[in-house]
């Protein structure tokens, strides 16, 4: 899903270095991120770590966190207690940025472009396609919520496949087959592979 990595690790970027320019639509403001996240890529004085260490420092910015561990949780968000679901959303993010955010020294010079976006209320849809440096496009949807003049990315859609809806089936065929608390010691298991194999 190296699509998915670049995409969200390119959003997320360029959702901190944006903070000052939340203006215009969710296109304008993806737009902005994008112009800004791609000079930082192509800037010679960084290394990876230099990347991914920027990265990591505004994860939560990136995203509205809460929104895609609710939404990637499903039904059974509403069962659990603040509590729980003030953990699960850390496990969660922590989750997505040891998939993906780490791999932005992934990004080989692809380039996105805007081809539409719907909006309902304080919810969007802003469509893009990746320019392949080979060739090719392959077809990317950001869903994002408005909180006050900000837009909030929390499901990211690459050739059809939802960020939110994979995680979603993965999450409700643990607890069917076994339970929330098992989907949670699975997740702590999995953060520790991946901080141990660091």
């Amino acid at each position: 899903m190296k699509g998915v990595s670049l995409v969200i690790a390119i959003a997320g970027l360029g959702l901190w270095l944006a903070a000052q320019a939340w203006a215009g639509s969710p296109t304008d403001q993806a737009r902005q991120y994008t112009d800004q996240v791609v000079k930082v890529l192509q800037e010679p004085a960084l290394n990876p770590t230099a990347r991914q260490a920027a990265v990591r420092k505004v994860a939560i910015e990136i995203f509205d966190v809460s929104e895609t561990a609710r939404r990637a949780l499903g039904r059974h968000w509403q069962a659990r207690t603040p509590r729980e679901r003030e953990e699960f959303s850390r496990l969660f993010a922590e989750l997505l940025e040891s998939t993906y955010i780490s791999k932005i020294d992934l990004y080989g010079g692809e380039q996105l472009k805007y081809v539409g976006e719907s909006i309902d209320g304080d919810f969007a849809t802003v469509r893009a396609t990746i320019l392949r440096r080979q060739g090719g496009e392959v077809p990317v949807d950001a869903r994002m919520l408005r909180r006050g003049e900000r837009w909030y990315i929390y499901d990211i859609s690459v050739q059809g496949i939802s960020l939110v809806n994979n995680y979603r089936s993965q999450f409700d065929r643990i607890i069917q087959t076994s339970s929330y608390d098992e989907l949670v010691r699975r997740l702590k298991t999995k953060l520790d592979e991946v901080s141990n194999a660091k």
